[in-house]
């Protein structure tokens, strides 16, 4: 695994100028902030040593450097899931490449069904915690001490600092800002009524099928994370609407000026 994460790396050392301190995952619908990136350089992932690759609509598969918001990043414009057949460590890989590359904050972005009453379609969620309900934990297995300590601690998942950072730009630009707790589930089915149910009464605001395994790598790799869910539809036993992954796009789509406006504020201000 070690030789992996060292051959990627440098492969992709090999193809930009400069590596990053800073990375972003992009999320489903979410693509368009990459569009305020000013790009230096795009590496598909089809092109990448050792690089799964995205199978899922609305992930275009590319890494991209460049500038935002006067600071230089590093982005992932589609991300990896469980549900597509990887394992954790598939799923996480690009994660411990960027901490290889000398990444130290990871910002993490996805589309989430909400079951906390209080939340509209297209609120954007700030992550405080999360609930974590894959199966498989990306850091099963042999553990090396050079990418993070056997048993890491959990108890500030999602920087406090950053969160407090996203909270003063939420009064600043006048942006509706929820709080909540991420539950993340292997998918690739939407959540039943029920599932909805036990999920809120378990401490969940929102669910998703992504983000909870690469914020234990980066968080196993000593990296500072934020994270934020945009919440595309609601779900719950008096709740009738049925998702599809259209209209979860559309609705991410809906709320990308929100979510491009906090992030590359939070950019810039790093």
């Amino acid at each position: 695994m070690l030789d992996l994460i060292r051959s990627t790396a440098s492969y992709i050392r090999t193809q930009v100028e400069k590596t990053p301190e800073i990375g972003i995952i992009l999320g489903t619908g979410l693509g368009d902030l990459a569009n305020q990136i000013e790009i230096v350089k795009e590496l598909d992932y089809k092109d990448i040593p050792n690089f799964p690759v995205s199978t899922v609509e609305g992930h275009s598969g590319k890494l991209i450097f460049g500038n935002l918001n006067g600071k230089y990043v590093m982005a992932m414009k589609g991300r990896f899931h469980y549900y597509e057949g990887y394992d954790m460590k598939q799923v996480t890989f690009p994660v411990r490449v960027m901490k290889e590359l000398g990444v130290k904050t990871l910002i993490v972005s996805n589309a989430a069904g909400g079951m906390n009453k209080e939340f509209e379609v297209g609120d954007v969620m700030i992550i405080t915690d999360h609930i974590n309900l894959f199966p498989e934990n990306p850091l099963r297995g042999k553990n090396y001490e050079e990418l993070g300590p056997r048993f890491p601690a959990m108890t500030e998942a999602y920087s406090h600092r950053l969160i407090r950072m996203a909270d003063e730009i939420g009064k600043e630009e006048k942006i509706r800002l929820m709080h909540g707790v991420y539950v993340g589930t292997p998918g690739p089915t939407f959540e039943t009524p029920a599932e909805y149910e036990y999920f809120r009464i378990i401490g969940g605001d929102a669910v998703g099928m992504s983000t909870v395994p690469e914020v234990i790598v980066a968080n196993h790799a000593g990296m500072e994370v934020f994270g934020v869910s945009v919440i595309t539809d609601l779900g719950g036993k008096d709740v009738t609407q049925v998702p599809t992954h259209e209209e979860v796009q559309q609705a991410a789509v809906k709320a990308q000026p929100t979510v491009i406006k906090l992030v590359s504020t939070i950019v810039g201000k790093l």
